[in-house]
């Protein structure tokens, strides 16, 4: 939201009131609280009239520095709160200084003028002086904005599910979530928090509408601003992206770890087509037929009857035994997943359940808020209700019990703000906070059902903690290369805001992608965190574009299979860490300008590079950070820093890994759940004289089953490992493999 009209005057209508000077620091139980005045001081009879603002200086966990800015305090407002997780030794202050420290991060105050600056490693990492913070009065409402100094080159990335560049510097981005597809400024994930290649991140916590302008009103600052007398921020250290999102998460909750099985291949019948149980019988005997790995069946909004979604019934015209189908899917070895969302029809049977208990959200004069978008009479479940939470996740646990293993939590975006909650929350503030009951509700029934590793869910809307049930994916693409590239930017914009793992409709979600276009995304779906064949109104099983596609999907479905002790591993890492699976090549080389804006390329895990080709021709342009990567389907060596232009065919893809990187590769390629030390293959690529590196391979629980150090002494690589498998070997790039005899190291000579 923009409140100037230019550098030097106000929009119609806005009177600004920002902090002059401090009158007063004192110290409190949780830090330093400052009283300035927003006018100057010249006598006590200055004192007698006119705003003074509340500063309260913070820290819940060493390295993060809060700022809370308070206007009047007596607001009777009901607002949700995200939940924090709070830890670690208390800041230091100095009241003489009004200086507060917490760990490696310093915020010192200068009384006159009014002035905070964030100090760490011996430098300003950004500021807020003259005219930035202030109260925005207008004839009918207040708004709290800050303003953050922007250094030469400094780029500004996160805010959640964005689609478009990456580095949001010149945006407006509106923390509002909408169902808007990928292809505009709405976005389903929206996310007050931001990072930037600067040493720092800010995280506004506010549950409801937060208006940036991340240099696009002030161009060397980045403004932030919501509607009230009060807003608090988190100013967050780094240095590097990958340890903002450490502490970020660590604040805000760690995604969980999502069951191995989930990392496989998921199928579905598809939105508005045709199907029943002959139709998902001939998709799943077909991809075994073709030899095409599957791991998770998905059943989209049809599975129930129309009109009727959600009633958690079986439509029995179209499935009459739903249990004993279920049990033939998983006589395959399969996992179940159907689809789900927050409202009921009119139609549905638990309607009239839910409106006698007092389950729906309801307008401000009692009735049950009702429109006709997506389904007639739709109702929107209160999750602010405990009872109305317990009530829908028994209609989720009949299901489990059925057989079915997850759920695609769609939906939860487009709620209204004209409607009263249970618990009395403000309505504005719940529109974006919704997801997360909601989600939560969900995944906490999944991980009380199925256990903590055994938990997942597929959804789209969220929010800030909503992290913490995974997966998410990108929501409603289109069948086009440029759809493509924006949900490229989509995800990497989510896992630079805290999320882990991320995932989208291979082929598009709207329409149907040509041939070529479909087996380019099929590379780079399955080289996402997370893997789904999904569309509206069109199957997606290979076969229906050509025979080269089924061919094409067996490729890189199997290579997925194989990387899995690496990519689960690198799953851990998100899970314990908060640094994700898909990384934006900025987070990996925070010090290498060439990679601030890259969007068409990422980094899978810390050690392969990925370049999805959106071309029919193949073409494909990346770039090569420092050293010599190697080609991982090929063997080929590339040195950079330099970009690279090749052309590769349907088979193929840019899959690069790093120097020095020891990567390791399964024994088995028909699924992603398996004992990964076994047989595992450590393959060594370009490590450097005297270098060691330590490689951790997990179980498929989320445990470690072996951990590898490897080590180069000349012409010489040697291994040794802790708690060897029984059966292991090492391949050292441009050497022949080496199989270890029974024992826990081994050497190779180069």
């Amino acid at each position: 939201m923009k409140f100037s009209d230019g550098h030097w005057l106000m929009r119609e209508g806005v009177t600004p009131a920002y902090p002059v000077e401090v009158l007063d620091v004192a110290e409190t139980a949780e830090g330093l609280r400052i009283l300035a005045s927003t006018y100057p001081v010249h006598s006590r009879r200055d004192l007698q009239s006119g705003a003074v603002l509340t500063v309260d200086l913070t820290s819940p966990m060493p390295g993060v520095i809060g700022v809370r800015v308070t206007h009047h305090a007596g607001s009777t407002t009901k607002s949700p709160r995200f939940e924090l997780f709070p830890a670690g030794p208390a800041a230091t202050v100095d009241v003489d200084d009004a200086t507060l420290t917490s760990g490696t991060l310093s915020v010192r105050v200068t009384r006159n003028p009014w002035r905070l600056e964030f100090v760490a490693d011996g430098r300003v990492l950004t500021s807020s002086g003259e005219n930035d913070l202030g109260l925005m009065s207008t004839p009918d409402s207040h708004h709290v904005r800050e303003r953050l100094n922007l250094g030469v080159g400094d780029q500004v990335y996160g805010m959640g599910e964005r689609f478009g560049p990456l580095a949001k510097n010149g945006q407006v981005v509106d923390i509002w979530n909408a169902d808007g597809g990928t292809s505009s400024e709405q976005a389903y994930k929206n996310v007050p928090f931001f990072l930037t290649n600067a040493g720092y991140g800010v995280f506004v916590n506010h549950p409801g509408l937060v208006s940036f302008e991340v240099g696009s009103e002030d161009v060397s600052k980045v403004q932030f601003s919501i509607e009230a007398q009060s807003m608090q921020y988190f100013v967050i250290h780094g240095p590097t992206p990958k340890e903002i999102l450490a502490r970020y998460t660590a604040l805000t909750g760690r995604p969980a770890l999502p069951p191995a099985w989930s990392f496989g291949l998921w199928l579905s019948t598809s939105f508005n087509t045709d199907y029943d149980e002959a139709t998902v019988t001939s998709f799943i005997e077909g991809m075994a037929e073709r030899d095409l790995p599957l791991s998770v069946f998905h059943f989209d909004c049809f599975w129930m009857r129309e009109l009727s979604w959600c009633d958690f019934e079986w439509d029995p015209k179209t499935f009459p035994d739903p249990r004993g189908m279920l049990s033939r899917l998983k006589a395959r070895g399969l996992k179940v997943c159907v689809w789900i969302n927050p409202y009921v029809a009119q139609r549905s049977a638990l309607f009239e359940e839910g409106r006698a208990r007092g389950y729906f959200l309801k307008r401000p004069g009692g009735d049950v808020w009702q429109w006709d978008l997506w389904q007639p009479g739709q109702a929107i479940v209160d999750f602010s209700n405990p009872e109305a939470r317990e009530w829908y996740a028994s209609k989720l646990d009949a299901l489990l019990d059925m057989g079915v293993d997850c759920f695609k939590s769609d939906f939860g975006e487009r709620i209204p703000t004209d409607v009263v909650y249970f618990d009395g929350s403000d309505p504005d503030d719940m529109h974006n906070y919704y997801t997360y009951l909601y989600n939560k509700t969900v995944f906490d029934l999944l991980r009380k059902r199925r256990g903590e590793r055994d938990a997942v869910v597929f959804a789209r809307s969220a929010t800030v903690g909503t992290q913490q049930f995974p997966v998410h994916w990108g929501g409603d693409n289109l069948s086009t290369p440029q759809s493509m590239a924006e949900s490229l930017r989509g995800g990497l914009s989510l896992t630079m805001s805290g999320f882990g793992y991320w995932s989208h409709d291979i082929g598009g979600f709207e329409g149907t992608p040509e041939a070529w276009l479909f087996k380019r995304w099929i590379a780079f779906g399955l080289l996402s965190s997370h893997s789904r064949l999904h569309a509206n109104y069109s199957y997606r099983v290979p076969w229906a574009f050509d025979e080269e596609a089924v061919d094409v999907l067996r490729l890189f479905t199997k290579l997925k299979a194989t990387l899995m002790p690496y990519l689960y591993q690198a799953a851990r890492t998100a899970h314990l860490e908060g640094v994700p699976m898909m990384r934006a090549m900025v987070v990996e080389f925070p010090d290498d300008p060439a990679c601030t804006h890259l969007d068409r390329q990422y980094m899978l895990g810390p050690d392969l590079l990925v370049a999805p080709v959106f071309r029919e021709d193949g073409v494909v342009e990346y770039y090569v950070p420092d050293g010599e990567w190697t080609h991982y389907l090929t063997g080929e060596t590339v040195t950079g820093p330099r970009w690279v232009r090749e052309t590769h065919g349907v088979g193929s893809v840019p899959l690069l890994v790093r120097p020095g990187a020891v990567l390791p590769v399964g024994a088995v390629d028909d699924r992603p759940d398996y004992d990964y030390a076994d047989g595992v293959t450590l393959r060594v690529y370009g490590l450097a004289d005297g270098a060691s590196v330590t490689t951790v391979v997990p179980t498929v629980t989320g445990d470690v089953a072996a951990t590898f150090t490897t080590t180069r002494h000349g012409d010489t690589v040697e291994v040794s490992a802790d708690q060897p498998p029984d059966r292991w070997r090492v391949h050292v790039a441009g050497a022949e493999p080496v199989d270890a005899e029974e024992g826990s190291s081994l050497s190779v000579r180069l």
